[in-house]
């Protein structure tokens, strides 16, 4: 429990001592989480955003002349791992997504909120939102799953998949590289990161409260 709490509050510190214990390891360790982030649904709680940004602005720093991280093998190593991870997620969905959902011991894991939110998203964005949700924690996790579950078609679920996970690997890791390491931010990293997260979740949170009151609404009006 206290490393995701390390994970979270302490992120640009864990990241650091990553890199100084594993070496060229932690390329695999971000491929990891990127890829359990958006590619198993009881992995939803990861900090998807805030890793990404954080591993950007340590990919700016140099030691003896080298960068700490290699900007351009860290972007295409999280664009593999989140696209990876939504397919292994749809493939889920597809082939065993009812009978888990159906579960009474998954729905310990696949929160009903998340699958009515995704739902919800599906209702309106259409396939755009394999790509839309991935600005959206929770959702992001849960969007691949319930297209699996929906029987999308694949090749159509890989080409929003592909433009969604490459937009948002970019817009994280490169904010991260141009951004991270101006002496105001750095010296307030681990604030920011904890805004990314405050800011990534509220949407969803909004949008929740938001579905949440005009069903009551309607009801009411009923």
């Amino acid at each position: 429990m206290q490393f995701f709490i390390d994970l979270f509050l302490n992120l640009d510190t864990v990241l650091v001592n990553w890199v100084g214990m594993y070496g060229a390891w932690v390329y695999v360790m971000l491929f990891a989480i990127i890829f359990c982030e958006t590619g198993l649904v009881f992995m939803a709680f990861l900090p998807g955003d805030s890793l990404l940004f954080t591993a950007g602005a340590l990919a700016a720093l140099s030691t003896g002349g080298k960068p700490v991280l290699n900007v351009w093998l860290l972007i295409g190593l999280m664009i593999a791992a989140a696209v990876l991870g939504d397919n292994s997620n749809y493939l889920i969905g597809r082939f065993f997504g009812k009978q888990m959902l159906a579960s009474e011991r998954m729905r310990r894991f696949i929160k009903p909120k998340y699958v009515e939110q995704t739902q919800v998203f599906f209702d309106k964005h259409g396939g755009k939102t394999i790509s839309f949700a991935r600005f959206f924690p929770f959702i992001r996790t849960f969007a691949p799953f319930m297209a699996g579950v929906g029987c999308m078609d694949w090749r159509r679920f890989t080409g929003f998949n592909v433009v969604g996970g490459a937009a948002w690997v970019l817009l994280f890791v490169l904010a991260g590289y141009f951004f991270g390491n101006i002496p105001i931010i750095q010296k307030n990293l681990e604030f920011l990161v904890i805004g990314i997260i405050v800011v990534s979740v509220a949407p969803s949170l909004v949008h929740a409260a938001w579905t949440r009151l005009r069903s009551r609404a309607k009801a009411a009006a009923e």
